[in-house]
């Protein structure tokens, strides 16, 4: 598991930040407490899938929780992953402003004043600072300029290609949070119900062959194609770095998965780089034989 730790001081755009990484995959945490950090990577190491990529903002508001900054880097220092420190900054002055314009209350400002809030955080962060992999300073940058700056330090933020993730998932879990485009595959004659495929799944030989020339499934996989194909370069004039096109059916095995393994097959074969997930596959897996066991 990767790590990246987005501190820095309020108003620098960490929020913008962590909305990026997001978009890229990342799972984000905004403001966690720095003692939760250790417990976070075990959470994400026992996830199903394991998280892979994760995100979290640590700031001046750990002062508030009487954290020392020493005791903070001691902590990270026990995280069980590889990590990195990603600080945002910018000049006092910038950060004066920005808060003052949109009339907010620094959080660790005296009765919420900028002034004192800014130099309070900025020497609180003195430690983080010094140990930092990446600092930006975005003090003349836009918000919506952000990702482009850090993406001069992590490249995939700033690659100009659009990254494309297909899930499959069940119904009876719940449809994903972050799709984008969601197809269902229900339609399709279920291979639950036929003794001899239902152990197996939708990355199976027998379960392939027992899906492709159901009625409509090949309709509907070229129609995915095609969508994909067609609206990726209008997501990418939106800015948007991350689509995510998830097929689901009753409980996450069978026909999602078979759609999107050949989806995805199809458009790695044209050239298009494709990330594949099955998020229910294991779980249902585990359903099945405790059925089959009552």
């Amino acid at each position: 598991m990767y790590l990246l730790i987005v501190t820095g001081m309020s108003g620098a755009g960490k929020s913008t930040a962590l909305d990026a990484l997001e978009e890229l995959g990342y799972y984000c945490v905004d403001n966690l407490p720095s003692p939760m950090l250790p417990a976070f990577v075990q959470m994400c190491a026992k996830a199903n899938p394991p998280i892979e990529r994760a995100a979290v903002t640590v700031d001046g508001r750990e002062s508030l929780l009487s954290a020392d900054p020493e005791e903070v880097q001691r902590t990270l220092k026990k995280l069980s992953c590889r990590y990195e420190i990603l600080f945002l900054d910018a000049r006092d002055e910038v950060l004066m402003e920005r808060y003052n314009e949109v009339r907010r209350r620094h959080p660790l400002g005296e009765g919420g004043d900028a002034a004192s809030g800014v130099r309070l955080e900025r020497a609180y962060l003195g430690n983080m600072l010094a140990h930092a992999d990446y600092v930006l300073d975005t003090s003349d940058v836009a918000a919506r300029d952000v990702p482009k700056l850090m993406g001069k330090v992590l490249p995939e933020i700033g690659s100009p290609h659009m990254n494309l993730v297909i899930c499959s998932f069940g119904y009876k879990r719940g449809v994903p949070v972050d799709a984008d485009i969601v197809l269902d595959t229900r339609f399709a004659e279920n291979p639950y119900y036929v003794p001899e495929l239902r152990k197996l799944s939708g990355l199976d030989e027998p379960v392939i062959n027992f899906l492709k020339d159901k009625p409509l499934m090949q309709d509907v996989l070229n129609w995915a194609v095609n969508l994909v194909k067609k609206a990726l370069p209008y997501y990418e004039q939106q800015g948007k770095n991350l689509l995510r096109l998830c097929f689901g059916c009753t409980g996450g095995r069978h026909r999602s998965v078979y759609a999107a393994e050949a989806v995805a097959k199809r458009l790695r074969e044209e050239g298009i780089p494709v990330r594949v997930y099955h998020r229910d596959l294991m779980l249902e897996a585990a359903d099945i034989e405790s059925r089959m066991m009552h």
